[in-house]
């Protein structure tokens, strides 16, 4: 799967994010059209996300919030991790780490899921160290 690849509808949070896409989107008074020339994805994807027909990825989030002049976490504003993350100014590196992490570890069990941020958080201690 690339980075603009998506994921089939898998929760109502799809939906969701396509709402929410479609609001500010609407709030901008722009069309799908203004958005498929600042990003370069195409009017029909645009709209698959806004039905919640297709959820996308960090990185196509990225390039849509750019497209609307907001930052990242704006989508997420009334979700918990969309608090948490308000602060955050993640780069684009960071951004296509963070796709790279979400596509490997979507097929990964809890338990390997909990294993692997254990592994991180070590990782990160004795590189600080």
């Amino acid at each position: 799967m690339t980075p603009t690849e998506t994921l089939p509808l898998a929760s109502p949070i799809s939906s969701n994010i396509g709402t929410t896409i479609r609001g500010y989107r609407l709030q901008k008074g722009m069309s799908q059209g203004d958005i498929e020339k600042r990003t370069g994805l195409l009017r029909c994807y645009l709209s698959r996300v806004e039905n919640g027909h297709t959820i996308p990825s960090l990185e196509t989030l990225q390039k849509i919030a750019r497209a609307l002049d907001l930052q990242l976490a704006e989508f997420f504003a009334e979700e918990q991790v969309g608090k948490e993350m308000s602060s955050l100014h993640l780069s684009e590196e960071e951004i296509r780490f963070l796709t790279q992490v979400q596509r490997y570890s979507s097929h990964l069990s809890e338990s390997d899921r909990k294993l692997l941020l254990a592994m991180v958080r070590k990782f990160a201690q004795t590189s600080l160290g």
